[in-house]
């Protein structure tokens, strides 16, 4: 029997959660340590002090300052005045029927962002997003069709994944051993937006995650997804060290610029170029290609054969992934029977060419369609009959 979709919506006050008051989390460790000696506390302790809030805040995961046992009550106190711990609120959290979970989390300024866990057999992965909206276009997906707010910070970057860990209740108890189980066990930046237009938030949340005294998830346990933003690929392989996945659904210029509008700036061939340097820069075992499934656009034979040509010489997989319909969608999924096809032609040239199974269809939560059934459910009927006649 298959389980319900299930859905929780928070009543939260519609306050405004924007403060002068420092926020600690998104800080890196030099900053948290500055922002320590700006106010007030001796530079001789401010080390110490720095590792002691952020364990407290990234390994136990406590969220008030009284909380902070090891420091004295008058420090304690001193946190509380001056600064706050302050993460994104969760408006809605929806879990599929296949166990998926989406958040939609509210920020600063009134704005949303979702977040995805997805559980597996021996894993859980965490989709965050980078920003609010996105500025790509990219024709086949509906996240793209929500224009650009704005860059999230590092704070609401890395409280993602802090949100999500309080959902699933995975941190430590303080005092005892950290917890050898891991529910988030893989970060992905594939949510809303493109990473590498907010990089350096990007970096430092991404810094701040991969801390051996924090959460702790090893660099190769971070993947970046890119449309190709080729003036910042050598600065994530030399700033973040993640593992690298590249938005390509194409195998012609002429089709990719159709698909994926950056490729106006940066083709085929200069991000190519960029790509083969960057499993040598960054010590990774591979990067990941990614490959919506368009049905007659780019599934042919052809285009398998095409994409083999191109990527030889790149340590790389091919992650295929079946079209993720939405309403008034210009492309259909292709069939199974030819994602397979395109699937053999890849695996039998030497490149893993794994099939991704499609995960939170039913509550909106797979890929490209993040924060569209949001944004569709505050429209009215016709507006939504106006779009989707557009296409």
């Amino acid at each position: 029997m298959t389980a319900p979709i299930t859905q929780d919506v928070l009543t939260i006050p519609r306050k405004d959660i924007e403060s002068e008051t420092p926020n600690l989390i998104g800080m890196t460790r030099p900053q948290l340590r500055a922002a320590l000696i700006a106010h007030g506390t001796p530079e001789k302790q401010a080390k110490m002090r720095e590792g002691q809030i952020w364990q407290w805040l990234y390994h136990w995961g406590v969220r008030e300052f009284t909380a902070m046992t090891n420091l004295s009550k008058d420090y304690r106190a001193f946190l509380d005045r001056t600064f706050q711990i302050q993460l994104p609120e969760i408006v809605t959290k929806q879990v599929s029927a296949d166990g998926t979970r989406k958040y939609l989390l509210r920020i600063n300024g009134g704005h949303e962002v979702e977040t995805v866990y997805i559980p597996e057999e021996g894993r859980g992965t965490l989709c965050i997003s980078s920003q609010v909206g996105c500025t790509l276009t990219c024709s086949f997906c509906h996240t793209g069709t929500q224009k650009l707010v704005r860059n999230l910070t590092a704070a609401e970057i890395v409280g993602q994944v802090l949100v999500a860990r309080d959902d699933l209740q995975e941190w430590s108890i303080p005092g005892e051993a950290r917890r050898e189980e891991r529910l988030i066990s893989n970060v992905v930046l594939m949510g809303m937006g493109e990473p590498l237009y907010n990089f350096d938030n990007v970096r430092d949340a991404m810094k701040i995650v991969m801390d051996g005294e924090g959460i702790a998830l090893s660099r190769r346990r971070i993947t970046l997804s890119t449309s190709g933003v080729v003036p910042e690929i050598a600065r994530t392989a030399d700033e973040i060290g993640c593992l690298l996945a590249i938005s390509f659904h194409a195998t012609t210029d002429e089709v990719r610029d159709r698909l994926v509008p950056i490729n106006k700036k940066w083709n085929l061939e200069t991000l190519l170029g960029a790509l083969r340097d960057y499993p040598r820069l960054s010590n990774s075992e591979r990067i990941t290609f990614e490959y919506v499934m368009l049905k007659d656009v780019n599934d042919s034979d052809e285009d398998a054969r095409r994409l083999v040509r191109l990527i030889k010489g790149i340590p790389a997989k091919i992650n295929l992934i079946p079209f993720n319909e939405w309403p008034g969608a210009p492309y259909q999924r292709s069939d199974w029977e030819r994602i397979e096809a395109f699937a053999d032609i890849i695996f039998k040239a030497g490149y893993a060419s794994p099939i991704r199974t499609p995960r939170g269809e039913d509550i909106m939560a797979a890929c490209g369609q993040l924060k569209s059934a949001t944004e569709r459910g505050r429209k009215s009927s016709a507006q939504i009959a106006a779009e989707t006649a557009g296409h």
